[in-house]
């Protein structure tokens, strides 16, 4: 299974973006999936996961009501909507696989995208 993120860019506070994460090589509706992101000089951390299914998210308190993840299996493909960006939001935005149930830390997903970078600009 390869991952392929997309939708980075920058974009001043306050505005939006949307990122997509598509698989493939495998079908991904068994797979928990999960955004995580890096900041410059700081550690890779946990921003959302969402079940096989779709019918079960998890997101970090830093995000909840800002960004919304979603998926389509039938395109393989994950999305993050992230509104109301901030500058804090500035990071390389990773998406992320495992079999199984999607779960909140890095350590668990075996799968991984090589990245996109989001800028937010004050």
């Amino acid at each position: 299974v390869q991952l392929q993120a997309s939708g980075g860019g920058l974009v001043p506070a306050g505005g939006s973006l949307r990122l997509s994460c598509t698989a493939s090589g495998r079908t991904l509706n068994t797979y928990g999936m999960g955004w995580f992101r890096q900041a410059p000089g700081k550690e890779r951390e946990f921003v959302v996961a969402i079940s096989g299914s779709g019918s079960s998210t998890n997101y970090a308190d830093s995000v909840r009501g800002r960004f919304t993840i979603s998926r389509d299996n039938s395109k393989n493909t994950i999305y993050l909507q992230m509104n109301s960006l901030k500058p804090e939001d500035t990071a390389v935005y990773y998406c992320a696989a495992r079999p199984g149930w999607a779960a909140d830390s890095a350590r668990f997903y075996n799968i991984w995208g090589p990245g996109t970078l989001v800028t937010v600009s004050s």
